[in-house]
């Protein structure tokens, strides 16, 4: 069974974090979430969500992917931790999945795995970011390698389907998308 890392930040977007923990757990996929302090965690419109653990307790865990949620602040939460950028950097090296969707790409883009490969993220997020080496792109939802990002709220469910299809198979992403009844 794979294992999945959702770090939740304050600020976090729920439709987002929620989509994907739900749909990727109707794929059988082992989800952790873990939360950066140890509060509950606020996110960007008031809903409060409970993470699984804290992220110290998961540091030295093996993970298929690391998937972050967007929103703001929430991405900029995410990306002013340097444990979050540590995970990137070891799973990138391990030859693991890296997802990000929204704000999130930002991450990615600080972190240095984003050069060289073709992402998307929400309209106007990385605009004052240094984006060269970086093919953006407006797709709903982008595959690059171990790289995998997507544009936001509106394509959760497309992001997660995906995801699951990388570590799953078609088979398990076809089913999970039949039980949705998506039109």
């Amino acid at each position: 069974m794979p294992n999945v890392l959702i770090p939740l930040a304050q600020g976090c977007e729920e439709l987002e974090a929620v989509t994907l923990i739900d749909l990727l757990r109707r794929a059988n996929i082992n989800v952790i979430t873990a939360s950066l302090t140890d509060s509950p965690v606020s996110c960007s419109r008031g809903v409060v969500i409970i993470a699984d653990t804290q992220l110290d307790a998961v540091m030295d865990q093996d993970f298929d992917l690391l998937v972050l949620p967007g929103g703001l602040p929430g991405a900029d939460n995410l990306n002013a931790d340097p444990r979050i950028h540590q995970l990137i950097n070891r799973l990138t090296r391990e030859e693991k999945y890296i997802g990000a969707i929204c704000a999130a790409p930002k991450v990615l883009v600080e972190s240095g795995i984003a050069k060289g490969k073709k992402i998307t993220a929400y309209p106007g997020a990385l605009n004052e970011m240094d984006l060269s080496g970086v093919d953006l792109n407006q797709e709903p939802v982008q595959i690059d390698n171990k790289v995998i990002t997507s544009r936001g709220p509106g394509t959760a469910m497309d992001f997660a389907l995906t995801l699951i299809e990388r570590l799953q198979g078609k088979n398990t992403r076809d089913k999970v998308e039949s039980g949705l009844v998506r039109p």
